[in-house]
């Protein structure tokens, strides 16, 4: 017998990304705006509790006066889980996805960043095309998250094709070694997201993936909690501090997510979300 699909028509997805590229850039997460509190109490630098005091005052005064947290108000990143048993009326996916990004944007006066070639430089004027990846999942919801990805600290990121033998030391050196060279750029405290295992691209994924993880929850596999936990503390012994300035919080959180992969290669990523860690979810 075969299922019946529950229809979404493609105005709602529209009107329903639209809102989430308003309010990704407007109010910064729950768990993020905690962490950042709790930063002051654990920074030992002056100077890094008056920069912390000054990104906890940007965010409030960005959600009361409706105003994007950073002028850098990103590339649209969308990650999409639609359910098997759900039909898309009225249109394309995609399209809808691209009309909901251009609309927002357009009503938040939100920056147009997004340059149709990547060597001619020519502004869409829109910020459209968005970056789209679709998981296909059970069930008849489609989850929409709308991560908007400032360059600051998308440009910072990296991959690294480890060898198996390199082992957890090696992970932990190519991360300590990324987030040296990102200093101040990708405008610290950040959430670094690190993928392992899969393929040169799905690590990647896997990475910018651990971004949107809650701060505070930790992987459930033992072996990355405890790397995560390990890593937090070295990256704030490196001294970078509050927007590069110096002290304790150059991170408030690490995030691993793992894939299988195979015998002879361990794939790396790491990508840096900055203090602005903007992303915002409905479920149709």
């Amino acid at each position: 017998m075969c299922p019946v699909m529950r229809e979404i028509d493609i105005k709602q997805i529209v009107e329903t990304v639209s809102k989430l590229c308003i309010d990704a850039s407007f109010n910064l997460p729950e768990d993020v705006l905690r962490a950042l509190n709790e930063a002051v109490s654990r920074e030992e630098s002056p100077l890094g509790v008056k920069v912390l005091k000054q990104l906890i005052e940007n965010t409030e005064l960005a959600a009361k006066k409706k105003m994007p947290i950073c002028q850098d108000t990103g590339y649209t990143v969308v990650f999409l889980e639609l359910g098997q048993d759900v039909r898309v009326t009225g249109g394309d996916l995609y399209d809808a996805i691209n009309e909901g990004v251009k609309q927002g944007s357009k009503e938040a006066y939100l920056r147009y960043s997004i340059v149709s070639d990547p060597l001619k430089r020519e502004n869409t004027g829109d910020n459209t095309p968005a970056v789209i990846h679709t998981d296909i999942v059970p069930g008849d919801r489609l989850k929409i998250i709308v991560a908007p990805k400032g360059a600051g600290s998308e440009n910072m990121s990296g991959v690294c094709m480890l060898k198996p033998g390199d082992g957890i030391e090696g992970i932990k050196d190519f991360v300590l070694e990324r987030v040296r060279k990102a200093g101040a750029n990708p405008c610290p405290p950040v959430i670094v997201g690190i993928g392992i295992g899969g393929t040169f691209e799905k690590a990647t994924l896997l990475s910018k993936k651990a971004l949107l993880r809650s701060i505070g929850e930790y992987n459930n596999e033992k072996t990355y909690g405890d790397l995560e936990k390990e890593l937090l503390t070295e990256i704030n012994n490196l001294g970078i501090g509050p927007e590069g300035l110096g002290g304790r919080i150059t991170a408030l959180a690490v995030h691993i997510e793992e894939w299988p992969c195979h015998i002879a290669s361990l794939p790396v990523a790491v990508n840096f979300q900055c203090y602005a860690s903007r992303h915002k979810e409905v479920i149709l």
